[in-house]
């Protein structure tokens, strides 16, 4: 019987750790709009979101995409992304929106505003919206 309680406890302490990303650090339930890209306005539609455990999607410039996400917060690290492929007028911000995902290797989320950096210095800055 001990060691049925004891298999119990561990299944059930591992079902309640089911995501350690930064979506259940405060990522997940929102939409996360990029506002800049190293200090400088990003001035094309990109966002970010957590629909489930494990998974990031959003909107780049021109395509939706989603992927993969287990990196452990504070790290963050994306999986292959797929995305759509329309072409529109803001390719080039869609490159360096990706650019810049795909080199982010760590995040912060405080109240409305998440933060993803890397150990270069380049950060994007993202805000909540409704």
């Amino acid at each position: 019987m001990k060691y049925l309680i004891a298999l119990f406890s561990a299944l059930f302490l591992a079902a309640c750790r089911e995501d350690e990303t930064v979506a259940a650090y405060g990522g997940a339930g929102q939409q996360w709009h990029l506002i800049e890209i190293d200090g400088k306005p990003f001035n094309a539609r990109a966002t970010v979101t957590f629909p489930q455990p494990g998974k990031i999607a959003g909107q780049a410039p021109c395509n939706a995409y989603s992927g993969t996400m287990t990196a452990p917060y504070p790290w963050f690290e994306t999986g292959p992304l797929a995305a759509t492929r329309m072409a529109c007028d803001a390719l080039g911000s869609e490159t360096r929106f990706f650019q810049a995902l795909g080199d982010m290797t760590q995040s912060e989320v405080s109240g409305k505003a998440m933060i993803l950096s890397n150990e270069t210095g380049h950060e994007m800055v993202f805000e909540a919206r409704d």
